[in-house]
């Protein structure tokens, strides 16, 4: 007698109809899919036990098999799950930490400052490499040359300049942005070096996917990556 395994084909049509994609047209979205995918893993698992041919049944290898395989994409969303919300824990980690430099003094490459001219003010010149010479230029808004402040000879790295709020005359200048820009000459010729200056942050913005921007007090939107020190 010949006997048809029509059980284990019904069987095995289901399992393949659990396996294929969902149709692109199918509205739903990738959470709902994988809540079907658990429904369907367990339908899998009780309609091929009860459809099974007594005398031919299901491989245990290759049932073992579609378990380890359901079991390795319910295994992978988990992990996206996981990684997601850590993800999530740390941008609200950063945004914490962000807003607390409202109000506070930062250091950043930039050629603009809001100066207090009552009192010291301390920028840093970058320097790349040893130098003989150099020196910071300062000039007011209307581009007028307030102070020029010589360096001398400074080895690579860092070169600090403190500006007293006075102009050459030895005369208290009116508090307010000033522009700074710093020089020196390589074989003669004249090589700009960039300057960090210090800036109050005003406020933090937050966009999704993009850097934190810090608004500076005499500079504008600044990312968070350009400030090399957070002061008081």
């Amino acid at each position: 007698m010949t006997t048809t395994n029509t059980d284990n084909q019904v069987g095995s049509g289901y399992l393949e109809s659990l396996q294929k994609p969902a149709s692109k047209n199918n509205g739903s979205t990738g959470q709902a899919g994988s809540a079907l995918g658990k429904d369907a893993f367990l339908q899998l698992l009780v309609t091929q036990m009860k459809n099974q041919n007594p005398l031919d049944p299901q491989d245990n290898g290759e049932f073992v098999a579609q378990l380890a395989q359901f079991s390795s994409l319910e295994g992978i969303q988990s992990l996206k799950e996981s990684v997601d919300g850590i993800l999530t824990g740390i941008g609200s980690s950063q945004a914490l930490q962000a807003t607390s430099l409202v109000g506070r003094s930062v250091i950043v490459a930039s050629d603009k400052a809001v100066v207090d001219t009552t009192k010291s003010f301390n920028g840093q010149v970058v320097v790349p490499s040893n130098i003989t010479e150099g020196k910071v230029t300062i000039k007011d808004k209307d581009g007028n040359v307030v102070k020029t402040i010589g360096l001398g000879a400074q080895k690579a790295g860092t070169a600090d300049f403190i500006w007293d709020g006075k102009n050459e005359k030895g005369e208290a200048v009116d508090p307010g942005t000033y522009t700074f820009s710093a020089e020196t000459k390589v074989d003669g010729k004249a090589k700009t070096l960039a300057t960090l200056l210090p800036a109050k942050v005003n406020s933090v913005s937050f966009q999704n996917g993009s850097e934190m921007m810090l608004d500076l007090a005499g500079i504008g939107k600044v990312g968070i990556s350009k400030v090399t020190t957070i002061g008081i």
